[in-house]
């Protein structure tokens, strides 16, 4: 490549490096302008005493304290959901799987990662019309049925950053557990798993961090705009994807769509928060091994 075209190159890659950080202080920016003004206690509680509206003796009605609890209730039973399935199936593959079922495993594995969020909510919509139609004529949108679907929809990541932490760790961990005459399996749960722990447990954050902002999914399976606290797995629900959603398509008044910028600043909170710990416990495992490569 001649000089003017590696210029071009490097301008290129540097106006393509600072479009990322420009396009997140823009999406910020405008959340804070718009919605910090209505982050108040309020905007939880909706004039209800706080520790009324937390222990649910009184409901909360114009306040998100309702989806809150509703996303923090999908979250814990989406993972309880795709833990198992998720970490099983990326141990699996990275140490047991012939090479075959590996790559048939994987190209499973990337297309159900490509699935769009609407299409995992139809598909739940679908199951919840069948259950109707045969076994279970009462069935109704839940807060199960949302979890069920987020599992799916989260279980590509699970597998993928399971298998990654396992398959980074070095060879000679492996050896070690055939030196010191463990079997397969054992070597597995005392060696292997403990040292890929952060790796797998970052991949569970993201995960969750994926689970807690989708919306289409429980748009068609259960969230709903006035629910209350969670009542139960077979009930309908309130979360804050949903929340933002409703306040912002449906507001009265300039104060609801203040509201609904600021509620996105609460669920961009949890998100982040979730992604930062994920991030920050991947650098710790590169760190880590790549020490741990270089003293070896």
């Amino acid at each position: 490549m001649n000089k003017p075209g590696l210029h071009l190159l490097r301008a290129a890659v540097w106006i393509a490096a600072l479009l990322v950080p420009l396009a997140l202080a823009a999406l910020t920016g405008v959340l804070v302008v718009r919605g910090a003004g209505a982050l108040d206690v309020d905007l939880f509680f909706g004039g209800v005493p706080a520790l009324a509206a937390i222990t649910g003796r009184i409901p909360v009605w114009d306040g998100i304290w309702p989806a809150c609890a509703g996303t923090v209730s999908l979250l814990a039973l989406t993972m309880l959901l795709a833990l198992g399935p998720g970490i099983g199936c990326g141990i699996y593959l990275a140490t047991c799987a012939p090479t075959r079922i590996k790559a048939v495993l994987g190209f499973a594995i990337d297309l159900l990662a490509g699935i769009p969020s609407i299409v995992m909510g139809l598909f739940g919509f679908t199951m919840l019309l069948l259950l109707r139609r045969t076994i279970a004529p009462q069935a109704s949108a839940s807060l199960l049925l949302a979890a069920c679907c987020l599992a799916l929809l989260v279980l590509p990541v699970l597998v993928s950053t399971t298998r990654a932490a396992l398959e980074a760790l070095p060879l000679r961990l492996h050896l070690t557990g055939a030196a010191l005459g463990l079997g397969k399996w054992q070597t597995i749960r005392h060696i292997l798993l403990p040292s890929s722990a952060r790796g797998i447990l970052g991949g569970v954050l993201l995960a969750a961090g994926r689970a807690a902002e989708d919306t289409a999914v429980i748009m068609l399976t259960g969230a709903v705009a006035n629910a209350g606290l969670p009542a139960g797995i077979t009930s309908r629900f309130e979360a804050l994807p949903f929340s933002i959603f409703y306040r912002s398509s449906q507001y009265r008044d300039a104060l609801e769509l203040q509201q609904g910028f600021a509620t996105t600043l609460v669920l961009l909170t949890l998100s982040l928060a979730l992604l930062a710990g994920a991030s920050k416990l991947q650098r710790t495992l590169e760190q880590r091994w790549q020490g741990t490569r270089e003293n070896y």
